[in-house]
């Protein structure tokens, strides 16, 4: 029987990380690498993906790969799986990180922040969803697929508080403005996390006889030095009454993709600071 100690080991783990150039990207991809897995850094820039791959191989004392691919293409993602087919010859956890963060938006030719969901672009809703949900789709199918045909693995998909809550429209409002004008968490982002939660379920039944879970980690906040009004507009919704830190969801990654969560499919775990129980 292994140890509580064991169950965590990702020795060898050959893990694909979408979005693994940015912030939290990042930080799942230490993460991974710290208990020894092999974290293949996804992202659109190839030369970024280089630099961290290099940067956690080097820190860690582990294998890396940075892979550059736009996800939302289903041959680019293809050509991501045969390559890393043939560098480690298999893969045995994905996480599906990527996804735009639509910003709260200026002003449109009409006076009407293009944010708000009357003048949300079209081309930015198209765009959003390509990312959050086709993406992690294609990565799903295609990684997922594999997995199941060679002995099993994970998928660990990145949500959102904001999958179980409404975004607080408060929180990005400017005194002074027109209502029209205001500023507002575009729909885009609630939609995509909330998508998350729907494919989540999907997959933890769909190949779970051939040994593959699937489970979603709903994040709140990270703090990364934004305006100070709204962190402390925001840090009053959180019973914690901060905003996370940028290594305050490692430990939660990794015992989503190892055997210390062996039992855990199709749940959504919440590490918000208890926002959403209020």
């Amino acid at each position: 029987m292994k140890t509580v100690k064991d169950m965590f080991d990702l020795t060898g783990k050959v893990t694909i990380i979408t979005g693994g150039a940015g912030m939290l990207g990042q930080k799942h991809a230490e993460a991974i690498a710290e208990f020894g897995g092999i974290p293949v850094i996804v992202d659109i820039n190839q030369g970024v993906c280089e630099e961290v791959a290099t940067k956690i191989a080097n820190k860690f004392g582990v294998s890396s790969l940075g892979l550059s691919c736009d996800i939302t293409k289903q041959n680019m993602v293809e050509k991501l799986h045969d390559r890393v087919l043939e560098e480690f010859g298999r893969v045995d956890i994905l996480i599906n990180n990527a996804a735009n963060n639509p910003k709260v938006g200026a002003m449109g030719l009409d006076g009407v922040n293009d944010s708000r969901i009357e003048a949300f672009p079209l081309e930015a809703w198209n765009q959003d969803i390509a990312v959050g949900l086709t993406g992690s789709f294609l990565c799903a199918r295609t990684f997922g697929a594999t997995m199941a045909n060679n002995g099993g693995g994970v998928i660990l998909n990145i949500s959102s508080d904001l999958s179980l809550i409404s975004p607080d429209q408060r929180l990005y409002r400017k005194d002074g403005l027109p209502e029209h004008a205001q500023p507002v968490k575009p729909v885009t982002y609630s939609v995509v996390k909330s998508g998350l939660i729907g494919l989540t379920r999907y997959l933890s039944t769909y190949w779970v006889a051939q040994g593959v879970r699937c489970n979603a980690l709903s994040p709140g906040g990270v703090y990364v030095d934004q305006d100070e009004q709204f962190v402390k507009n925001l840090s009053q919704l959180i019973p914690m009454g901060r905003m996370a830190n940028k290594d305050e969801y490692k430990a939660a990654i990794v015992f989503l993709v190892s055997d210390a969560s062996s039992y855990m499919n199709g749940t959504n775990m919440v590490l918000d600071g208890g926002r959403t129980v209020l």
